[in-house]
């Protein structure tokens, strides 16, 4: 009988607490357990102080439950000799590009890191050209990272991280500081590297109809997960999110106005194609 495969992410019922001197005891998680599986696409929502950022730093050992235990491919995160493998497995992408990207060309940018880890001069240049290729920033591979735009920095960031060959990438509010085209494209690099390319993907965002495009939509409350669905599941009219100070995809918001003039559509609607096709089957019966 073949073993059931482990998940690549597994939390325990963890807490964590922040401890801040005059401040005291300060929890941000509290009794959590849930699994991301190799290849799924997860988004993580909640409003200010929910415990995003700190879930996000659980999963790669930034930071270590205070109660409870994580898991990355079976490999628990308290035990110190399995740090450099899980850094590695699971890579991190934060708010501010400009934060990590210290190198004066977008291919030293990749090379660095693979410099640290000692690959050879040729399959560096091999890994360097298929990151760059995946996240679409080949063209640029020479380009001053400065001069990029919000959305550009982000794609080098994230190429950076995939030379790593990482399972898995967790990106926290990684779209946050962008305009909307920057947003749409560093979504787009993400999609295509979850369903091409076989890589987990844990997107923390407060932007609801980013959520609406994965898998699974994680909803946080004070430390807590208030729902865990589908994101059809969540942004229908089974949960109550404005309790938790979330709304619904700007999308969603619409097909419900149109429900109540009459139109007849789904109220679960979170992708602009579903309603657009709801509205021409309506058309064409009339």
């Amino acid at each position: 009988m073949s073993q059931t495969a482990l998940p690549l992410i597994e939390l325990q019922n963890i807490s964590y607490t922040y401890r801040r001197g005059d401040m005291g005891e300060i929890p941000a998680l509290e009794a959590i357990s849930l699994k991301v599986e190799r290849g799924e696409f997860v988004a993580v929502v909640g409003s200010n102080g929910s415990g995003k950022s700190t879930l996000a730093k659980t999963m790669n050992a930034l930071l270590l439950p205070t109660e409870g235990e994580v898991f990355v491919d079976g490999m628990r995160t308290l035990d110190a000799e399995n740090l450099w493998d899980i850094r590695r497995m699971v890579g991190m992408v934060f708010q501010n590009p400009d934060n990590q990207l210290i190198s004066t060309t977008v291919e030293e940018e990749i090379a660095f890191g693979l410099e640290n880890l000692g690959i050879p001069t040729e399959e560096m240049k091999e890994i360097i050209d298929r990151v760059l290729g995946e996240v679409g920033m080949l063209e640029m591979r020479r380009f001053e990272p400065h001069n990029l735009s919000g959305g550009q920095k982000q794609r080098v960031a994230i190429a950076a991280v995939l030379a790593m060959q990482p399972a898995c990438l967790v990106m926290d509010e990684a779209t946050s500081m962008l305009d909307p085209e920057g947003r749409h494209d560093v979504l787009t690099t993400v999609r295509h590297l979850c369903r091409e390319k076989g890589l987990s993907v844990v997107f923390i965002t407060h932007f609801m109809e980013e959520a609406a495009q994965a898998d699974r939509v994680i909803v946080l409350d004070q430390g807590r997960v208030y729902a865990d669905a589908t994101p059809r599941e969540i942004f229908g009219t089974g949960i109550d999110l404005y309790s938790v100070g979330l709304d619904v995809p700007p999308i969603t918001r619409l097909a419900r106005a149109l429900r109540e003039d009459g139109f007849p559509v789904s109220l679960a609607i979170t992708q602009v194609d579903e309603l657009v096709n709801e509205i021409w089957q309506l058309y064409s019966k009339m």
